[in-house]
């Protein structure tokens, strides 16, 4: 880090903050026209924090931690909560990664991405004009097979302090004693409630004489609470064989799914070595594939590090800078990345600082350039959850986990509880095609059985130039995962944001294809600087706003826990 020539003349006090891995906070950049500005929630405590998309899950991760666990079994604890309190995205019937850096240093990555059943096939959701058919979104045939059961088992197996009974029990308590719903929370119902009413399980589920119960209802998942009961007693097991199982297969069965007994029974988690990336002195270490996020992350960072300082935030310089990183970064995704187990992934070429010296110099820093024609043959959900945990020791836990969009598949297995996911979208189901979130993907990500498919999900940790831990950061959003992470990681570093600002700061994304620049607002930027944009050859596409990030930040005195103002989160901390 070379703090003077980054920022300028810094006053003691600032340098002083700089060695410690802190940034050196300066008034709000963010314009007083953004709609976010001084809106997200904040939570600061001395010894732990935890942040998710749930103030009651939060408080679940809170209460193990004092109780004696460890960051682990508090990530493990909040992921089951979600399950219950969060069903558009928190999930048993998903799938999902999780980075762990223990308090001594190690990284560690966990992969529960769902995978294709055996029965799945290339062009399974191609009619006969060889077109994409709905099936891959909505219904029984959507869904992959699920992993978030096996990878929240596996991490408290291996880092794990409390029992598994200890862990389980208040998402048990909150699924058979009932959660008060939010207005946030009623609302997808209410928006889900034409789609739940064409599945038995999920009218029996959430709606109550076919409408979905109003704000403030007390809602009670009696099933769900039977199938966290035989985790507790059975471990993974009692999830992936017995009684469960065979309520998944019977719910395939009758809908024309196409997962077994025989695929739950053989679902592992994997460990995998996470990728590091070092940006201008700090370490992020950050999800491998099967997920795209650490990888596309890495790409982004090293291309914008070669200029030093950025230009400054919202200028038109910058967002020219940033989408032409993102461009290239998502280029190379879509057409190399897929599950590494199935397919020859150039993870060290792509996170390298020379494939991003080689790609920076292609930018022109005047003009847009166009995104290259997609050749497939050359060998990602809205509503997933991203929560983040720092215990008192130090041991850190970014997790991102999902359903793929809102309430997956919109299909309950009947008698245990759960939705079931549609991530059989992520995978590429017509190569060289847009997918649910406008994803056009190579050869490399096609449907095959026991595949994993290509997700965005970018669940990361940073630890700062002292080799301190610095941030625990992460959000759902589909493709816009990787560029979320990247601005604020960018809005700490470089543009020296408090962490509210970072998370509330207006973004943008660029994902290739379609070739256009995704910006958020109105408010968000000027209409002067959206003018240079376009006269530069951007395509603008205006949207309302993406994510529900939630971040944890060391401070001088503890941890400040920030959640997005775009949705309805909260941290809780001691």
């Amino acid at each position: 880090m070379r703090p003077a020539r980054l920022f300028g003349a810094l006053t003691p006090l600032a340098a002083l903050l700089l060695a410690a891995g802190l940034p050196a906070q300066q008034r709000s950049v963010l314009p007083d026209s953004w709609r976010h500005t001084g809106k997200a929630t904040v939570t600061e405590a001395p010894s732990a924090m935890v942040v998710s998309s749930h103030q009651v899950a939060s408080d679940v991760g809170r209460d193990i931690l004092r109780a004696g666990g460890n960051a682990v079994d508090a990530a493990v604890a909040v992921g089951f909560a979600l399950a219950v309190v969060h069903p558009a995205a928190g999930n048993i019937g998903g799938g999902g990664f999780m980075v762990i850096r223990t308090t001594n240093g190690a990284a560690y990555a966990l992969d529960y991405r769902e995978t294709a059943p055996s029965g799945a096939s290339r062009d399974m959701f191609l009619d006969n004009n060889g077109e994409v058919t709905s099936a891959s979104r909505v219904g029984h045939l959507a869904s992959g097979v699920p992993g978030a059961p096996a990878g929240l088992l596996a991490a408290h197996e291996r880092f794990g302090r409390l029992s598994r009974a200890e862990i389980l029990e208040p998402a048990i308590r909150l699924a058979r004693d009932g959660v008060v719903l939010t207005e946030h929370e009623a609302g997808g119902l209410q928006r889900a409630a034409p789609r739940f009413a064409q599945f038995d399980g999920s009218a029996r589920q959430f709606l109550v004489d076919g409408e979905a119960p109003p704000a403030g209802s007390l809602l009670r998942q009696p099933d769900l609470a039977r199938t966290l009961e035989a985790m507790r007693d059975h471990g993974v097991d009692g999830f992936y064989r017995g009684w469960v199982a065979d309520s998944v297969a019977a719910e395939m069965e009758r809908g024309g799914g196409l997962i077994t007994r025989e695929d739950l029974a053989m679902y592992r988690a994997k460990w995998r070595a996470p990728i590091r990336i070092s940006y201008r002195g700090h370490t992020i270490w950050s999800m491998p594939p099967a997920s795209s996020g650490g990888v596309t992350l890495a790409m982004i960072l090293n291309i914008l590090e070669g200029w030093d300082p950025l230009p400054a935030f919202g200028s038109p310089q910058l967002m020219h800078l940033e989408a032409e990183a993102m461009r290239r970064a998502f280029t190379d995704r879509n057409r190399l990345l897929g599950d590494p187990d199935f397919e020859s992934v150039p993870i060290m070429m792509m996170a390298s600082k020379a494939h991003a010296a080689r790609a920076r110099a292609e930018i022109d820093p005047d003009r847009a350039t166009p995104t290259p024609p997609f050749d497939p043959a050359i060998v990602d959900g809205t509503n997933t959850t991203h929560y983040s945990v720092v215990d008192a020791e130090g041991n850190a836990v970014s997790t991102t986990t999902t359903l793929n969009f809102g309430y997956g598949s919109f299909v309950t297995v009947r008698g245990a509880g759960f939705l079931l996911n549609n991530e059989m979208d992520d995978f590429a189901a017509a190569p060289g095609r847009p997918n649910g979130f406008g994803l056009v993907q190579g050869e490399v990500n096609a449907i095959e059985p026991g595949k994993r498919m290509l997700s965005a999900m970018t669940p990361s940790v940073m630890v700062g130039p002292d080799d301190r831990l610095m941030m625990v950061v992460g959000s759902p959003g589909g493709p816009t995962i990787i560029t979320q992470v990247f601005h604020v990681i960018s809005n700490v570093i470089d543009h020296r944001m408090s962490l509210a600002d970072a998370v509330s700061a207006p973004r943008t994304h660029h994902q290739a294809l379609p070739d256009e620049l995704r910006i958020e607002g109105p408010g968000g930027f000027s209409d002067a600087t959206l003018a240079t944009l376009r006269a530069m050859g951007h395509a603008i596409d205006p949207s309302r706003g993406w994510g529900d990030f939630q971040a944890i930040m060391r401070t001088a005195t503890g941890w400040i826990g920030v959640s997005d103002p775009r949705a309805d989160g909260g941290g809780s901390g001691f």
